[in-house]
Protein backbone atom coordinates (compact mmCIF):
# COMPACT_ATOMS: atom_id res chain seq x y z
CA UNK A 1 0.00 0.00 0.00
CA UNK A 2 1.09 3.25 -0.99
CA UNK A 3 3.55 2.73 -3.93
CA UNK A 4 2.70 3.19 -7.92
CA UNK A 5 0.65 0.42 -9.26
CA UNK A 6 0.89 -0.70 -12.57
CA UNK A 7 -1.95 -1.67 -15.24
CA UNK A 8 -3.20 1.78 -15.39
CA UNK A 9 -3.44 2.21 -11.58
CA UNK A 10 -2.97 5.48 -11.60
CA UNK A 11 -6.50 6.52 -13.34
CA UNK A 12 -7.93 2.95 -11.94
CA UNK A 13 -7.98 3.89 -8.24
CA UNK A 14 -10.49 6.67 -9.15
CA UNK A 15 -13.04 4.10 -10.36
CA UNK A 16 -11.76 1.65 -7.14
CA UNK A 17 -13.33 4.47 -5.33
CA UNK A 18 -15.99 5.05 -6.99
CA UNK A 19 -17.12 1.55 -6.51
CA UNK A 20 -17.06 2.24 -3.03
CA UNK A 21 -19.05 5.46 -3.10
CA UNK A 22 -22.12 3.79 -5.16
CA UNK A 23 -21.88 0.61 -2.84
CA UNK A 24 -21.87 2.86 0.42
CA UNK A 25 -24.63 4.71 -1.07
CA UNK A 26 -26.97 1.98 -1.84
CA UNK A 27 -26.79 0.68 1.06
CA UNK A 28 -27.04 4.11 2.75
CA UNK A 29 -30.04 4.97 0.82
CA UNK A 30 -32.16 1.73 2.81
CA UNK A 31 -30.55 3.21 5.81
CA UNK A 32 -31.52 6.17 5.44
CA UNK A 33 -34.74 5.70 3.15
CA UNK A 34 -36.51 2.90 5.02
CA UNK A 35 -37.07 5.06 8.65
CA UNK A 36 -38.35 7.89 6.32
CA UNK A 37 -41.08 5.90 5.19
CA UNK A 38 -42.07 5.17 8.98
CA UNK A 39 -45.24 7.25 9.04
CA UNK A 40 -46.46 4.78 5.84
CA UNK A 41 -45.29 1.56 7.05
CA UNK A 42 -46.98 2.28 10.12
CA UNK A 43 -50.34 2.56 8.43
CA UNK A 44 -49.58 -0.01 5.57
CA UNK A 45 -48.39 -2.68 7.88
CA UNK A 46 -50.74 -2.13 10.86
CA UNK A 47 -48.48 -1.62 13.27
CA UNK A 48 -47.81 0.53 16.51
CA UNK A 49 -45.68 3.31 17.04
CA UNK A 50 -44.21 1.56 19.67
CA UNK A 51 -44.12 -1.56 17.11
CA UNK A 52 -42.22 0.42 14.19
CA UNK A 53 -39.49 1.85 16.51
CA UNK A 54 -38.28 -2.03 17.50
CA UNK A 55 -38.44 -3.14 13.61
CA UNK A 56 -36.42 0.09 12.42
CA UNK A 57 -34.00 -0.60 15.34
CA UNK A 58 -33.41 -4.23 13.83
CA UNK A 59 -31.42 -2.57 10.60
CA UNK A 60 -29.13 -0.91 12.96
CA UNK A 61 -28.63 -3.91 15.20
CA UNK A 62 -28.25 -6.13 12.48
CA UNK A 63 -25.40 -4.17 11.41
CA UNK A 64 -23.94 -3.64 14.82
CA UNK A 65 -23.68 -7.42 15.18
CA UNK A 66 -22.26 -8.44 11.60
CA UNK A 67 -19.49 -5.71 10.81
CA UNK A 68 -17.17 -7.05 12.98
CA UNK A 69 -17.38 -10.50 11.59
CA UNK A 70 -17.73 -9.45 8.15
CA UNK A 71 -14.48 -7.28 8.76
CA UNK A 72 -12.69 -9.92 9.72
CA UNK A 73 -13.52 -12.01 7.11
CA UNK A 74 -12.01 -8.96 4.60
CA UNK A 75 -8.88 -9.34 5.43
CA UNK A 76 -9.01 -13.24 4.76
CA UNK A 77 -10.82 -13.28 2.04
CA UNK A 78 -10.15 -10.24 0.13
CA UNK A 79 -12.25 -6.80 -0.19
CA UNK A 80 -13.35 -7.64 -3.75
CA UNK A 81 -14.99 -11.34 -2.91
CA UNK A 82 -16.66 -9.71 0.41
CA UNK A 83 -17.96 -6.72 -0.95
CA UNK A 84 -19.65 -9.09 -4.04
CA UNK A 85 -20.85 -11.75 -1.66
CA UNK A 86 -22.43 -8.75 0.16
CA UNK A 87 -24.19 -6.84 -2.42
CA UNK A 88 -25.43 -10.06 -4.12
CA UNK A 89 -27.04 -11.19 -0.87
CA UNK A 90 -28.48 -8.04 0.11
CA UNK A 91 -30.05 -7.63 -3.45
CA UNK A 92 -31.74 -11.27 -3.04
CA UNK A 93 -32.54 -10.07 0.52
CA UNK A 94 -34.43 -7.10 -0.66
CA UNK A 95 -35.76 -9.11 -3.70
CA UNK A 96 -37.49 -11.34 -0.83
CA UNK A 97 -39.09 -8.52 0.95
CA UNK A 98 -40.17 -7.31 -2.17
CA UNK A 99 -41.93 -10.68 -3.07
CA UNK A 100 -42.87 -11.76 0.33
CA UNK A 101 -42.56 -8.63 2.55
CA UNK A 102 -44.49 -6.10 1.13
CA UNK A 103 -48.57 -5.14 2.07
CA UNK A 104 -51.01 -6.61 -1.14
CA UNK A 105 -54.30 -5.91 -1.05
CA UNK A 106 -54.74 -9.69 0.19
CA UNK A 107 -51.76 -10.00 2.21
CA UNK A 108 -50.07 -8.15 5.25
CA UNK A 109 -47.02 -9.09 6.71
CA UNK A 110 -46.81 -9.06 10.48
CA UNK A 111 -44.54 -7.50 12.18
CA UNK A 112 -42.05 -10.23 13.16
CA UNK A 113 -41.73 -10.75 8.88
CA UNK A 114 -41.08 -7.13 8.75
CA UNK A 115 -38.41 -6.73 11.56
CA UNK A 116 -37.20 -10.36 10.60
CA UNK A 117 -36.42 -8.68 7.28
CA UNK A 118 -34.85 -5.83 8.18
CA UNK A 119 -32.53 -7.27 10.36
CA UNK A 120 -31.13 -9.77 7.95
CA UNK A 121 -30.95 -6.38 5.63
CA UNK A 122 -28.59 -5.05 8.29
CA UNK A 123 -26.51 -8.13 8.77
CA UNK A 124 -25.78 -8.57 5.15
CA UNK A 125 -25.29 -4.95 4.20
CA UNK A 126 -22.97 -4.60 7.20
CA UNK A 127 -20.51 -6.00 4.38
CA UNK A 128 -20.17 -2.59 2.37
CA UNK A 129 -17.85 -0.70 4.87
CA UNK A 130 -14.78 -2.36 5.58
CA UNK A 131 -14.62 -3.77 2.30
CA UNK A 132 -15.03 -0.84 0.17
CA UNK A 133 -12.84 0.75 2.82
CA UNK A 134 -9.69 -1.38 3.24
CA UNK A 135 -10.13 -1.33 -1.60
CA UNK A 136 -9.55 2.52 -0.79
CA UNK A 137 -6.49 2.20 1.06
CA UNK A 138 -5.20 -0.73 -0.84
CA UNK A 139 -5.17 2.10 -3.92
CA UNK A 140 -4.23 4.99 -2.65
CA UNK A 141 -1.25 6.43 -1.66
CA UNK A 142 -0.31 8.15 2.05
CA UNK A 143 -0.77 11.69 1.06
CA UNK A 144 -4.03 10.50 -0.78
CA UNK A 145 -6.15 8.66 1.67
CA UNK A 146 -7.41 10.88 3.69
CA UNK A 147 -9.34 12.94 0.63
CA UNK A 148 -10.49 9.37 -1.10
CA UNK A 149 -11.80 7.70 2.47
CA UNK A 150 -13.25 11.36 3.02
CA UNK A 151 -15.09 11.08 -0.37
CA UNK A 152 -16.22 7.41 0.47
CA UNK A 153 -17.71 8.75 3.55
CA UNK A 154 -19.75 11.36 1.99
CA UNK A 155 -21.69 8.42 0.02
CA UNK A 156 -23.64 7.87 3.64
CA UNK A 157 -25.12 11.16 3.88
CA UNK A 158 -25.81 11.54 0.27
CA UNK A 159 -26.98 8.08 -0.47
CA UNK A 160 -29.42 8.77 2.66
CA UNK A 161 -30.67 11.82 1.76
CA UNK A 162 -31.08 10.43 -1.97
CA UNK A 163 -33.34 7.70 0.11
CA UNK A 164 -35.32 10.20 2.15
CA UNK A 165 -35.94 12.02 -0.33
CA UNK A 166 -37.34 9.60 -3.00
CA UNK A 167 -38.44 5.98 -0.80
CA UNK A 168 -41.44 7.87 1.00
CA UNK A 169 -42.96 9.26 -2.44
CA UNK A 170 -42.27 5.47 -4.10
CA UNK A 171 -43.90 3.74 -1.14
CA UNK A 172 -46.81 6.18 -1.09
CA UNK A 173 -47.58 6.32 -5.08
CA UNK A 174 -46.10 2.59 -5.94
CA UNK A 175 -45.93 0.60 -2.92
CA UNK A 176 -43.12 -1.13 -0.65
CA UNK A 177 -42.70 -3.73 -2.98
CA UNK A 178 -41.58 -0.93 -4.92
CA UNK A 179 -39.44 0.51 -2.49
CA UNK A 180 -37.27 -2.76 -1.91
CA UNK A 181 -36.90 -3.71 -5.55
CA UNK A 182 -35.90 -0.26 -6.18
CA UNK A 183 -33.09 -0.63 -3.50
CA UNK A 184 -31.66 -4.19 -4.50
CA UNK A 185 -31.55 -2.81 -8.03
CA UNK A 186 -29.29 -0.21 -7.00
CA UNK A 187 -26.77 -3.15 -5.00
CA UNK A 188 -26.91 -5.41 -8.16
CA UNK A 189 -25.67 -2.26 -9.87
CA UNK A 190 -22.85 -2.03 -7.49
CA UNK A 191 -22.51 -5.92 -8.08
CA UNK A 192 -21.72 -5.46 -11.36
CA UNK A 193 -19.50 -2.37 -10.79
CA UNK A 194 -17.81 -4.61 -8.40
CA UNK A 195 -17.02 -7.07 -10.85
CA UNK A 196 -16.30 -4.90 -13.58
CA UNK A 197 -13.32 -2.39 -11.86
CA UNK A 198 -12.17 -3.93 -8.28
CA UNK A 199 -9.79 -6.04 -8.12
CA UNK A 200 -6.28 -6.66 -6.04
CA UNK A 201 -3.62 -3.59 -7.08
CA UNK A 202 -0.34 -5.17 -7.86
CA UNK A 203 2.65 -2.84 -7.91
CA UNK A 204 5.85 -1.69 -9.98
CA UNK A 205 8.52 -3.54 -7.63
CA UNK A 206 6.30 -6.48 -6.95
CA UNK A 207 5.11 -6.95 -10.65
CA UNK A 208 8.06 -9.25 -11.63
CA UNK A 209 8.03 -11.20 -8.87
CA UNK A 210 4.03 -11.60 -7.78
CA UNK A 211 4.29 -15.01 -6.56
CA UNK A 212 6.89 -14.19 -4.44
CA UNK A 213 5.42 -10.93 -3.17
CA UNK A 214 1.73 -12.59 -2.91
CA UNK A 215 3.35 -15.19 -0.55
CA UNK A 216 5.51 -12.59 1.40
CA UNK A 217 2.45 -10.22 1.85
CA UNK A 218 -0.27 -13.36 3.26
CA UNK A 219 3.06 -14.14 5.77
CA UNK A 220 3.42 -10.63 7.25
CA UNK A 221 -0.26 -10.68 7.10
CA UNK A 222 -0.45 -13.70 9.06
CA UNK A 223 2.12 -12.38 11.57
CA UNK A 224 -0.05 -9.35 11.86
CA UNK A 225 -1.02 -8.83 15.56
CA UNK A 226 -5.04 -8.23 15.80
CA UNK A 227 -5.97 -4.87 16.23
CA UNK A 228 -8.44 -6.29 18.81
CA UNK A 229 -5.93 -6.84 21.19
CA UNK A 230 -4.45 -3.05 20.29
CA UNK A 231 -5.21 -0.50 22.89
CA UNK A 232 -4.23 2.34 20.87
CA UNK A 233 -7.34 1.00 17.92
CA UNK A 234 -9.76 0.50 21.05
CA UNK A 235 -9.07 4.06 21.78
CA UNK A 236 -9.77 5.21 18.36
CA UNK A 237 -12.87 3.12 17.99
CA UNK A 238 -14.42 4.46 21.46
CA UNK A 239 -13.51 8.25 19.98
CA UNK A 240 -15.62 7.36 16.74
CA UNK A 241 -18.37 6.08 19.08
CA UNK A 242 -18.82 8.84 21.37
CA UNK A 243 -18.28 11.22 18.83
CA UNK A 244 -21.18 10.31 16.72
CA UNK A 245 -23.58 10.84 19.59
CA UNK A 246 -24.20 14.35 18.84
CA UNK A 247 -24.29 13.84 15.44
CA UNK A 248 -26.81 11.28 15.87
CA UNK A 249 -28.75 13.55 18.61
CA UNK A 250 -28.83 16.78 15.47
CA UNK A 251 -29.65 14.23 12.81
CA UNK A 252 -32.27 12.34 14.81
CA UNK A 253 -33.91 15.34 17.22
CA UNK A 254 -32.95 18.63 15.22
CA UNK A 255 -36.84 18.67 14.06
CA UNK A 256 -38.36 17.81 17.52
CA UNK A 257 -36.07 20.48 19.11
CA UNK A 258 -36.53 23.48 16.72
CA UNK A 259 -40.69 22.65 17.04
CA UNK A 260 -41.00 22.38 20.42
CA UNK A 261 -38.71 24.92 21.59
CA UNK A 262 -39.14 27.73 18.25
CA UNK A 263 -42.72 26.37 16.45
CA UNK A 264 -40.21 25.40 13.52
CA UNK A 265 -41.91 25.11 10.45
CA UNK A 266 -41.20 22.21 8.16
CA UNK A 267 -39.36 24.31 5.47
CA UNK A 268 -37.18 25.67 8.31
CA UNK A 269 -36.53 22.18 9.72
CA UNK A 270 -35.53 20.83 6.38
CA UNK A 271 -33.00 23.70 5.43
CA UNK A 272 -31.14 23.16 8.51
CA UNK A 273 -31.00 19.54 8.07
CA UNK A 274 -30.00 19.91 4.26
CA UNK A 275 -27.23 22.59 5.83
CA UNK A 276 -25.70 20.40 8.03
CA UNK A 277 -25.69 17.52 5.24
CA UNK A 278 -23.87 19.49 2.84
CA UNK A 279 -22.02 21.36 5.37
CA UNK A 280 -20.48 18.10 6.64
CA UNK A 281 -19.91 16.34 3.01
CA UNK A 282 -17.70 19.76 2.17
CA UNK A 283 -16.20 19.91 5.52
CA UNK A 284 -15.30 15.72 4.87
CA UNK A 285 -13.86 16.76 1.96
CA UNK A 286 -12.07 19.46 2.76
CA UNK A 287 -10.82 17.89 5.80
CA UNK A 288 -9.16 14.49 3.76
CA UNK A 289 -7.20 17.07 1.85
CA UNK A 290 -6.22 19.07 4.36
CA UNK A 291 -4.47 16.58 6.67
CA UNK A 292 -3.33 15.01 3.12
CA UNK A 293 -1.00 17.70 2.76
CA UNK A 294 -0.06 18.58 6.36
CA UNK A 295 -0.19 15.07 7.65
CA UNK A 296 -1.89 16.06 10.84
CA UNK A 297 -4.71 13.64 11.26
CA UNK A 298 -4.98 13.99 15.00
CA UNK A 299 -4.58 17.37 15.38
CA UNK A 300 -8.15 17.56 12.89
CA UNK A 301 -9.64 14.81 14.91
CA UNK A 302 -9.11 16.68 18.60
CA UNK A 303 -10.19 20.07 16.75
CA UNK A 304 -13.87 18.76 15.34
CA UNK A 305 -13.61 17.33 19.11
CA UNK A 306 -13.25 20.37 20.65
CA UNK A 307 -15.47 22.78 18.43
CA UNK A 308 -18.05 20.11 18.80
CA UNK A 309 -17.90 20.47 22.68
CA UNK A 310 -17.74 24.29 22.57
CA UNK A 311 -21.12 24.43 20.09
CA UNK A 312 -23.16 21.84 22.15
CA UNK A 313 -22.30 23.68 25.33
CA UNK A 314 -23.17 26.91 23.95
CA UNK A 315 -26.56 25.13 22.73
CA UNK A 316 -27.42 23.98 25.81
CA UNK A 317 -26.80 26.96 27.94
CA UNK A 318 -28.94 28.95 24.79
CA UNK A 319 -31.93 26.72 25.43
CA UNK A 320 -32.06 27.06 28.97
CA UNK A 321 -33.06 31.04 27.74
CA UNK A 322 -35.25 29.88 25.37
CA UNK A 323 -37.72 28.39 27.50
CA UNK A 324 -41.08 29.60 27.20
CA UNK A 325 -40.53 30.38 30.70
CA UNK A 326 -38.50 32.80 29.48
CA UNK A 327 -40.42 34.09 26.81
CA UNK A 328 -37.56 33.32 23.25
CA UNK A 329 -37.32 35.74 20.86
CA UNK A 330 -37.25 35.17 17.15
CA UNK A 331 -33.47 36.27 17.25
CA UNK A 332 -32.84 33.90 19.84
CA UNK A 333 -34.34 30.63 17.56
CA UNK A 334 -32.56 31.85 15.01
CA UNK A 335 -29.44 31.70 17.27
CA UNK A 336 -30.12 28.27 18.57
CA UNK A 337 -30.65 26.50 14.84
CA UNK A 338 -27.36 28.29 13.47
CA UNK A 339 -25.63 26.46 16.62
CA UNK A 340 -27.52 23.85 16.16
CA UNK A 341 -26.30 23.58 12.57
CA UNK A 342 -22.79 24.41 13.24
CA UNK A 343 -22.74 21.41 15.71
CA UNK A 344 -24.14 19.27 13.55
CA UNK A 345 -21.64 19.95 11.05
CA UNK A 346 -18.40 19.56 13.04
CA UNK A 347 -20.08 16.52 14.70
CA UNK A 348 -19.84 14.96 11.18
CA UNK A 349 -16.91 16.35 9.22
CA UNK A 350 -14.33 14.11 11.26
CA UNK A 351 -15.33 10.50 9.44
CA UNK A 352 -13.22 9.95 6.45
CA UNK A 353 -10.04 11.12 8.61
CA UNK A 354 -10.43 8.87 11.47
CA UNK A 355 -11.41 6.44 9.65
CA UNK A 356 -7.87 6.23 7.67
CA UNK A 357 -5.98 6.76 10.73
CA UNK A 358 -7.81 4.04 11.98
CA UNK A 359 -6.45 2.03 9.28
CA UNK A 360 -3.16 3.11 9.39
CA UNK A 361 -3.60 2.55 12.88
CA UNK A 362 -3.77 -1.43 12.39
CA UNK A 363 -1.49 -2.08 9.55
CA UNK A 364 -2.45 -2.96 6.21
CA UNK A 365 -3.41 -6.83 6.79
CA UNK A 366 -6.09 -5.66 9.19
CA UNK A 367 -7.41 -2.56 7.82
CA UNK A 368 -10.26 -4.50 7.29
CA UNK A 369 -10.94 -5.58 10.83
CA UNK A 370 -10.01 -2.32 12.04
CA UNK A 371 -12.45 -0.31 10.17
CA UNK A 372 -15.16 -3.12 11.06
CA UNK A 373 -14.01 -2.45 14.36
CA UNK A 374 -14.91 1.66 14.11
CA UNK A 375 -18.47 1.36 12.32
CA UNK A 376 -19.29 -0.82 14.97
CA UNK A 377 -18.87 1.77 17.31
CA UNK A 378 -20.53 4.08 15.09
CA UNK A 379 -23.43 2.31 14.71
CA UNK A 380 -23.82 1.60 18.43
CA UNK A 381 -23.68 4.93 18.78
CA UNK A 382 -26.75 5.21 16.02
CA UNK A 383 -28.38 2.55 17.87
CA UNK A 384 -27.81 3.51 21.51
CA UNK A 385 -28.53 7.31 21.33
CA UNK A 386 -32.06 7.53 19.87
CA UNK A 387 -32.97 5.13 23.18
CA UNK A 388 -31.15 7.46 25.74
CA UNK A 389 -32.33 11.32 24.42
CA UNK A 390 -36.00 10.62 25.24
CA UNK A 391 -35.05 9.44 28.14
CA UNK A 392 -33.19 12.77 28.98
CA UNK A 393 -35.98 14.68 27.60
CA UNK A 394 -38.64 13.01 29.75
CA UNK A 395 -36.42 13.22 33.32
CA UNK A 396 -34.75 16.55 32.82
CA UNK A 397 -35.30 18.73 29.24
CA UNK A 398 -33.39 20.03 26.52
CA UNK A 399 -30.08 21.38 27.95
CA UNK A 400 -29.61 18.23 29.72
CA UNK A 401 -29.61 16.18 25.67
CA UNK A 402 -27.38 19.02 24.41
CA UNK A 403 -24.92 18.78 27.59
CA UNK A 404 -24.88 15.08 27.19
CA UNK A 405 -23.72 15.73 23.83
CA UNK A 406 -21.37 17.71 24.81
CA UNK A 407 -19.95 15.73 27.07
CA UNK A 408 -19.88 12.33 24.67
CA UNK A 409 -17.66 14.83 22.14
CA UNK A 410 -15.57 15.60 25.59
CA UNK A 411 -14.36 11.85 25.99
CA UNK A 412 -12.81 11.84 22.22
CA UNK A 413 -10.83 14.40 23.30
CA UNK A 414 -8.18 12.13 24.90
CA UNK A 415 -9.33 9.51 22.83
CA UNK A 416 -7.62 10.78 19.93
CA UNK A 417 -4.36 11.89 21.63
CA UNK A 418 -1.38 11.01 19.75
CA UNK A 419 0.67 8.45 21.00
CA UNK A 420 4.17 7.76 21.86
CA UNK A 421 4.42 4.14 21.03
CA UNK A 422 3.99 2.72 17.91
CA UNK A 423 0.76 0.95 16.91
CA UNK A 424 -0.07 -3.10 17.08
CA UNK A 425 1.39 -3.57 13.40
CA UNK A 426 4.74 -1.79 14.43
CA UNK A 427 3.89 1.46 12.13
CA UNK A 428 4.01 5.00 13.76
CA UNK A 429 0.59 5.47 14.84
CA UNK A 430 0.31 9.43 15.80
CA UNK A 431 -1.53 10.44 12.94
CA UNK A 432 2.02 12.67 11.51
CA UNK A 433 2.71 10.34 8.21
CA UNK A 434 4.23 13.02 6.34
CA UNK A 435 2.55 13.52 2.58
CA UNK A 436 5.29 12.64 -0.10
CA UNK A 437 6.10 13.94 -3.59
CA UNK A 438 4.41 11.85 -6.87
CA UNK A 439 7.48 10.80 -8.15
CA UNK A 440 8.44 9.59 -4.55
CA UNK A 441 4.88 7.47 -4.61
Amino acid sequence: MGRRTTRGGAAHRWKVLGVGVAANASFAAALGGIPATGVLMRSDYHIGTGALGVVLGMLGLGIVLSELPWGLLTDRWGDRRVLLTGLVTTALALLAMSLWGAPTGTHVPGPTTLAAGLLALGLLGGSVNGSSGRAVMAWFDVHERGLAMSIRQTAVPAGGGLGALVLPALAEHVGFAAVFGVLASMCLVCAVLTIAWLREPVHENEAAHAPHAAQQMGAQEARAASPLGSPSVWRMVMGIGVLCVPQVAVLSFAGIFLHDIGHAGTAAVSATLTAVQGGAAFMRIYGGRWTDRHGERRTWLRGCAALTVALFAGLAVLTAFASPAHGASGALIVLLAALLGLGGIAASAWHGVAFTELATLAGPGRVGTALAMGNTGAFLAFFVAPSVIPLLLSWFAWPAVWTAAACCAALAWPAFAIPRARNCAGQPGDGRERPRSRAAA
